[in-house]
């Protein structure tokens, strides 16, 4: 384990107690390395109901399903995203069983409370559901973060309100708290924390090397001696050294390779053979080359000169390489190994024959809207599949678009994504939330507000409205605004009427999906999508806003225009008259 990274104490026990049977089940697993950073460490604690006969069961397969199924998940997920997937399938597992057994009663069948923790970066994320329970012990203070499930009919009646298997729905307790070193954690299940109190342990636990697997065996004997009759288990965890920051792995390339000396065509790098120069920016060069190994034509792209000791601008240039490797979808752009070790940073890509979307639309002015239904369609599908992995492109553009002789559609440049996953791991990657591309960038970025799918689908809304009329629906106005209040001042320019093509549904969907405001955009880009497709019925009904409101500037232009008409016909009727 490195040096740098997150670390543990553990210490944890369970009894019978004075049942036949421990229905209780916990676990634990510290990976290393590159899973300790991209998925962390995670603890769990399961209490089968007593008035089941195969609750055991249920907590057992809740607890192992959890820890192997999670570190199965992708690492661009947050943690939350993660593990609510996997408790849902967990969930839906249970339920089915207990209704194939025909365990008709809400307190039999495979049903158990479930508290989990997981540790990465510099966070505690804490789910539960039940009334097993998470303490965090801190140097001055004790905090139980958890809510109990359980509804009290009386002293001696209660029922547990929500638990892993009852319904087909979950409804799951999140919390997210700030890591502290020192800081001590507690999960246990009611067979102790009812006939303890936790804070006579507290003392014990805030010693830096204490015995945690003793303490925990204490907490169960001195449960038991008080009258404990029910299952008991407990786990503690005490964080020991925090993770430092950039300590993921694919950042540290910046400082185990240098970067690529000037490539000029002829050279070989690590076996591509660079064949011409693609474009050259102040910030990156772009080559064709060739994997040597498989005959195949790549593309290479590598940091510029001037932009080599930018240890910020080197961090966002790996991120693309990193989104690449991580995203299968027909419409992003994939990545490319090499034939030998990588010996320098540089990004190497699938070379895709056509051209920039930018460059199709000047060539295809006023196109037929069945292309323009294909190009949205494929767009959108390449966007799905990075929302689909808690990722937003952030930057979408028609020059990060290229579209192939074929029609093929393909997003590229992930330079300023936002993935969930890294922001977690606590990398000290930069976020980027105000972009180069201002003229489609989504108006709550330059008010510093952080992006989500909205903003991405505003981004889309965009370039439907340049690809349908040459013009951008709020002009040049967006990157000037500053406030809220200005956001709200920016009015649409209804794109029928640059485009007499346009339906006025179309327009109307386009409308929505570029609202100044997020919340005010569809909740998801598939429904954007559907009404390019298919005539919405309220906008097929909705009348036509007047001109004063589609284009107050016309209005206002044909208002001065009526009314110097007026002044002209008067001045020559009263010069007549004279």
């Amino acid at each position: 384990m490195k040096n740098s990274a997150l670390r543990i104490s553990l210490g944890q026990h369970s009894d019978k107690g004075k049942k036949p049977l421990n229905q209780d089940f916990h676990g634990g697993y510290v990976p290393k390395d590159d899973l300790l950073a991209s998925k962390g460490i995670a603890l769990a604690i399961a209490d089968g109901i007593s008035s089941s006969d195969v609750a055991h069961i249920a907590s057992e397969s809740a607890v192992s399903g959890f820890l192997e199924d999670y570190y199965a998940t992708t690492d661009t997920w947050s943690v939350k995203t993660a593990v609510e997937r996997v408790l849902g399938a967990t969930n839906s597992w249970l339920y089915s069983q207990t209704r194939q057994n025909r365990y008709d009663e809400q307190d039999q069948g495979y049903v158990c409370t479930f508290s989990a923790l997981v540790l990465k970066g510099m966070s505690a994320h804490v789910f539960h559901i039940g009334d097993s329970r998470v303490y965090r012990i801190g140097s001055t203070d004790i905090e139980q973060l958890t809510e109990d499930h359980r509804v009290r009919i009386s002293t001696n009646r209660s029922y547990l309100a929500r638990a892993l298997g009852i319904h087909h729905r979950l409804d799951v307790d999140y919390r997210k708290t700030l890591l502290n070193k020192g800081d001590v954690y507690v999960l246990a299940t009611d067979g102790v924390y009812e006939f303890i109190a936790i804070s006579a342990f507290a003392d014990r636990l805030r010693v830096t090397d204490a015995d945690l697997p003793q303490i925990a065996r204490d907490m169960v004997s001195t449960a038991l001696s008080n009258g404990s009759d029910d299952n008991l288990t407990v786990q503690i965890v005490r964080i020991d050294q925090l993770p430092e920051l950039e300590s993921s792995d694919f950042l540290s390339m910046i400082d185990t390779l240098p970067c690529p000396p000037t490539l000029q065509p002829g050279m070989m790098l690590d076996g591509l053979k660079i064949l011409s120069e693609l474009r050259i920016s102040s910030r990156s060069h772009t080559f064709l080359a060739e994997n040597t190994a498989t005959g195949k034509t790549v593309v290479i792209k590598a940091p510029s000169v001037g932009m080599r000791d930018d240890r910020a601008y080197l961090e966002r240039f790996l991120i693309e390489d990193w989104v690449a490797r991580r995203v299968d979808n027909p419409h992003i752009v994939k990545p490319c190994h090499t034939p030998m070790p990588r010996s320098a940073i540089y990004v190497a890509t699938e070379y895709l024959e056509g051209k920039s979307l930018t460059q199709w639309i000047r060539e295809n002015l006023l196109p037929d809207l069945d292309a323009f239904r294909n190009i949205m369609q494929q767009l959108a599908r390449g966007l799905q599949g990075l929302h689909r992995q808690e990722m937003l492109h952030q930057d979408l553009k028609p020059d990060n678009i290229l579209i192939s002789p074929d029609g093929k559609l393909t997003i590229i440049d992930f330079g300023a994504a936002r993935v969930a996953g890294l922001e977690e791991a606590q990398t000290g990657l930069p976020q980027i939330n105000l972009l180069g591309a201002a003229q489609y960038a989504a108006p709550e970025y330059f008010i510093g507000e952080i992006g989500s799918p909205s903003s991405d689908q505003f981004s889309l809304g965009v370039i439907a409205y340049q690809i349908l009329t040459g013009r951008l629906p709020y002009g040049d106005a967006v990157p000037r605004v500053r406030s809220t209040k200005a956001i709200q001042a920016l009015r649409y320019i209804a794109a029928s009427e640059l485009n007499s093509d346009i339906p006025n549904w179309m327009d109307a969907a386009i409308k929505r999906a570029v609202n100044p405001t997020p919340e005010n955009r569809y909740p998801q880009i598939s429904e954007f999508i559907h009404d390019l497709l298919h005539p919405n019925s309220d906008y097929i009904t909705q009348k036509s806003l007047p001109i004063l409101q589609r284009n107050p500037l016309r209005f206002w232009q044909f208002f001065t225009a009526f009314l110097i008409g007026v002044v002209a016909i008067l001045s020559v009727i009263l010069f007549r008259t004279k």
